[in-house]
């Protein structure tokens, strides 16, 4: 009796999703009559209820935000991002407007209608671009177990590659979310976006790029994501650090686990398209864990070096 009331329940719940993407659906495709603004903000209010469901409260999501970083660097205003401020300030809030450091940053979300101009490729090209260019900063200094640890002493950290420091710079899980996209533009875009969600004939469609990838290959994708962009030290660092996964692996089947085995289908083979994606958003939360420490004093330096200027 236990075992069907079980089975009973599971089936209901995964009906919910069903209905969950059927609704959503209907609430994208509802058009504002000559007020595309109207109509663009609350299609993000849309989406935004749709991530509130399925991320954990620990991370708090805003609309319309700025990225910056220690090193000068700004993003393009993000629709939705998702980020922890347990350890990270907002460098300034005020009312709608928001700066957020990238080191608290997990997951960037764009909102588009149709994606089909090449102009919106563009844009969207640029604003990937905007969002890589911004750069982590090991200086951070916080409290272990056994000690105090200075995270900017490179020379310290070159000692403990091998002991399996496992994040050195993060980047954020980057999200397009759009009511269609032709998919010549999708292909263009594979580079700048990790997951695509969009309307195809009244469904809701998820194209997960390097879907079939394992997590140690996702752990170096969005743990160690600044090759190029640092000190020559800070660039040695992680090199050796891509070559030594020791630290990473506690069994050997982390490295041919990915996330296609996180797709929930039923008999048919038909995906839940909400609840797949709400294991897989989540499995990659894990593997950032918690964004970087915050690195006060490079922040403010940076400020200072811009006043004093």
């Amino acid at each position: 009796m236990k075992e069907k009331m079980l089975k009973d329940t599971i089936r209901k719940i995964e009906r919910n999703y069903r209905d969950l993407e059927a609704s959503l659906v209907n609430q994208l495709n509802l058009e504002t009559p000559n007020h595309q603004y109207t109509t663009g903000t609350y299609r993000e209010i849309v989406w935004k209820g749709l991530f509130e469901m399925m991320i954990p409260k620990k991370y708090c999501i805003e609309q319309g935000i700025f990225i910056i970083d220690s090193y000068g660097n700004m993003s393009k205003e993000v629709d939705l991002a998702v980020f922890d401020e347990t350890y990270t300030p907002y460098i300034f809030n005020f009312g709608k407007i928001k700066f957020i450091p990238i080191e608290a940053v997990s997951v960037v979300i764009q909102c588009k209608s149709k994606v089909q101009r090449e102009s919106m490729k563009i844009d969207l090209k640029e604003w990937g671009e905007s969002i890589d260019a911004l750069k982590t900063s090991l200086d951070s200094v916080s409290r272990t177990i056994s000690e105090l640890v200075d995270n900017n002493d490179i020379k310290l950290a070159l000692d403990k590659v091998r002991n399996g420091m496992t994040q050195t710079s993060t980047r954020p899980i980057k999200i397009l979310c759009a009511t269609g996209i032709s998919n010549p533009i999708k292909k263009s875009l594979a580079d700048e976006f990790d997951i695509f969600l969009y309307i195809k004939e009244k469904h809701l469609i998820k194209d997960i790029n390097r879907e079939s990838i394992d997590f140690l290959q996702w752990n170096d994708l969005l743990n160690h994501s600044g090759y190029g962009r640092y000190s020559e030290e800070e660039e040695e660092y992680r090199k050796l650090r891509k070559k030594d996964r020791t630290g990473m692996k506690s069994g050997e089947s982390i490295g041919s686990r990915n996330l296609s085995d996180l797709r929930v289908t039923n008999q048919a083979g038909d995906e839940n398209i909400i609840l797949s994606l709400t294991f897989q958003l989540n499995q990659l939360l894990m593997l950032i864990n918690n964004p970087m420490l915050f690195p006060h004093r490079a922040y403010a330096k940076c400020f200072t070096r811009i006043l004093d200027a």
